[in-house]
């Protein structure tokens, strides 16, 4: 129980509207692990576009007033609660969902939605994985059944989900086309799993892709350009729920994809707490992202 009466720095929520709600608070309780719970000490948070459209108060799911955003953390365990054998403080993990919110210098976490960081990875890193790659997993191997000798196409590739399903369809067999606005993302694109890159601002892009796969086409398209049509995907993924099952299947194999080498997410633009604001109008409006946003609280 040290954690008992001490206060953290968090993003609060009161009302639901644009990103200048989120208010910079000093003063909120650090949570207290109960069973089946850890606290991390948390050192990086993903910033995804699903957060953005739950503060507006458009989404589906609308959280209870206040709550702090965010799911994706990586930190240093501070705590345990009861029951949890899996981990023990000063443990480096990553999780997929939080319940008290990821973007605070704490965040608690049911011991179910949290992993150990394998050493390859740093903790920005870790902060980079939950939603991108198991929103790219799902979409790839469990919605759209893609099978090795495949080709897919990774349409905004150059963004935190995209680089993902770049790299995880490289890895399963598959041929990899991506298309990126700007020629740094193309580049990255191609260092991350695609065999050939496309720019979606030339008018002819199209073109040049069916001149590519010839008359056999493209077997699948990830479509990840603001992430608009995955929020179904995201829905799931930021709630848990009933998709915990698979999600463990998942998680497997994508630990698998640390430890071999291929799982390696690329940070793009990095904010303080202080700037928060300024990350949730720019997820939204900057067009051509390289890399996965994240919030720095080191």
């Amino acid at each position: 129980m040290a954690t008992a009466g001490k206060l953290m720095r968090a993003i609060r929520v009161f009302e639901f509207g644009g990103p200048e709600v989120l208010k910079l608070r000093s003063d909120v309780a650090v949570p207290i692990p109960k069973d089946h719970q850890v606290l991390i000490k948390v050192h990086a948070c993903g910033v995804n576009p699903v957060e953005t459209y739950i503060r507006s108060g458009t989404y589906r799911r609308k959280p209870l007033l206040p709550y702090t955003p965010g799911s994706d953390v990586a930190g240093i365990i501070e705590a345990i609660g009861e029951n949890v054998s899996t981990f023990k403080k000063g443990d480096r993990v990553f999780t997929t969902a939080t319940i008290s919110g990821g973007y605070a210098e704490y965040a608690l976490a049911s011991d179910h939605t949290v992993y150990i960081l394998p050493e390859k990875l740093d903790l920005k890193q870790g902060a980079a994985i939950g939603i991108p790659y198991f929103t790219a997993y799902r979409a790839l191997l469990h919605s759209a059944r893609a099978k090795a000798g495949e080709s897919v196409l990774v349409h905004g590739a150059s963004g935190g989900v995209g680089i993902a399903a770049c790299q995880i369809a490289r890895a399963y067999g598959l041929k990899v086309l991506g298309t990126a606005g700007t020629e740094e993302g193309q580049n990255i694109v191609l260092q991350n799993g695609a065999h050939e890159v496309f720019n979606h601002r030339e008018l002819n892009y199209i073109d040049k892709i069916k001149k590519s796969v010839g008359e056999k086409g493209i077997d699948v398209i990830i479509e990840m350009l603001a992430n608009v049509n995955l929020s179904n995907d995201l829905d799931l993924l930021s709630y848990g729920g009933r998709v915990i099952e698979e999600f463990r299947k998942f998680a497997m194999a994508l630990q698998a994809g640390m430890e071999i080498g291929w799982l390696k997410p690329v940070i793009g633009p990095q904010y303080s707490l202080e700037k928060v604001v300024q990350a949730h109008e720019n997820i939204i409006h900057s067009s051509g992202a390289i890399g996965k946003m994240i919030l720095l609280l080191e």
